[in-house]
């Protein structure tokens, strides 16, 4: 039997997966924030569940990360206070965001968030850290189909040019 081939939590982390799952703590930290002052400034329903359940999500994620950091005897991030409760309408029109660019931004950060967990996966040797990314790579393309469809329903998605070509006409 060879080096690191008994069960993967006895096993050391390497360099990379230590900065690697202290970075995405951090920036997981960082999106609940985010998603918590979002949310403050969406008036469509659809849009506010999608970033509870991206909320949600990320809590998941930083209580598995902290746990697993915490057991390898490594520091966390700090963490950004909770994003106080507000209503619409009290936030003035020209400070707010709308709701395509909340849309946006939410599947934006679902993208980097996918080929994030794919990076993790690839350069992991512990498989329980693989795994845990691969699991929450599911989740967040199940989140990115979700936020794809409110998109196309809303008329938010904005395209780039389609390439039609036939040809027929050559």
């Amino acid at each position: 039997m060879g080096i690191l081939s008994g069960n993967p939590k006895n096993e050391p982390m390497h360099y990379g997966e230590v900065f690697a799952n202290w970075s995405f703590l951090l920036a997981a930290k960082g999106m609940v924030a985010g998603y918590q002052t979002k949310l403050n400034h969406t008036g469509d329903v659809d849009l506010q569940k999608l970033l509870e359940e991206a909320i949600q999500g990320a809590q998941e994620e930083i209580k598995q990360i902290e746990t697993l950091l915490k057991d390898n005897g490594i520091g966390l991030p700090p963490t950004p206070p909770e994003r106080a409760k507000a209503r619409l309408e009290d936030i003035p029109t020209g400070a707010r965001f709308q709701d395509p660019e909340i849309s946006a931004a939410l599947s934006a950060n679902i993208a980097a968030g996918l080929v994030l967990c794919s990076q993790i996966i690839g350069q992991s040797v512990r498989e329980d850290i693989a795994m845990m990314y691969g699991q929450f790579h599911m989740q967040k393309a199940a989140l990115g189909a979700k936020v794809l469809r409110l998109n196309k329903e809303k008329g938010w998605l904005i395209p780039p040019p389609l390439h039609h070509y036939n040809t027929e006409d050559c």
